[in-house]
């Protein structure tokens, strides 16, 4: 529970960075009042956990539905969490770029739209857009074969994305002190720290993976 609690949590943290992503937050939100954007901040952590809790608990099975091995699913899925990570960390400024342009659909508007906008755009996809759920899709994937340990791993799995979410909510309620403590540099240089991070999960996971489809072959090579 506790191994598969820290795989998740770091490889979420990674790729969500709620600390980098307040920032942003701060900025896009800063022409609605105290109150709404707290009540925005809530609504972002409640449908980002929504969202991260079902890439986990179902993304794979659906997968697998379609007749994609688990074996494949670790390596394609191993082979993007590394690729998106590689890509934060050689070049966060196009991230935060990026990022920002999704949440400039966050204009300015009447109190009622809180609930419409705290979903679209500043949860999907500011917030967990395709990232996050592909990453959560190949975390699902790393699940055990023995169903006596398979209700921990999911625990801890789904542990790993409600902590998360707790984080953006306290992140994006804090925005503006966040904003006066990194700043930009510090903000990117964690950013690096936790892409490296991100990018060790994706290789350990489609080490995984290739594993996974090689052993056949070889049992079946040492055993004609």
């Amino acid at each position: 529970m506790l191994d598969s609690f820290l795989l998740a949590f770091t490889a979420l943290f990674s790729i969500v960075n709620p600390v980098a992503m307040a920032l942003i937050f701060s900025q896009v939100t800063a022409a609605r009042t105290p109150r709404e954007r707290a009540q925005l901040a809530r609504l972002v952590a409640a449908y980002s956990a929504a969202v991260m809790l079902t890439a986990l608990w179902a993304g794979a099975y659906v997968l697998n539905f379609f007749g994609i091995s688990l074996a494949a699913l670790r390596i394609a899925g191993g082979f993007v969490v590394a690729e998106r990570a590689w890509a934060l960390l050689t070049a966060p400024e196009a991230h935060e770029a990026r990022k920002q342009e999704q949440a400039t659909q966050e204009q300015p508007t009447p109190a009622g739209s809180v609930e419409e906008s705290a979903f679209f755009p500043l949860t999907v996809p500011f917030t967990t857009g395709p990232g996050t759920i592909s990453v959560a899709i190949a975390l699902g994937a790393t699940r055990p074969a023995d169903p006596a340990v398979l209700g921990r791993f999911f625990v801890g799995m789904s542990a790993a994305a409600i902590a998360i979410a707790l984080l953006i909510w306290l992140s994006y309620r804090s925005a503006d002190r966040l904003v006066a403590l990194l700043g930009q540099t510090r903000a990117r240089v964690l950013t690096r720290l936790f892409a490296f991070l991100l990018f060790c999960v994706g290789v350990q996971i489609l080490l995984t993976g290739v594993l996974d489809a090689v052993a056949p072959l070889l049992e079946r090579a040492r055993n004609p």
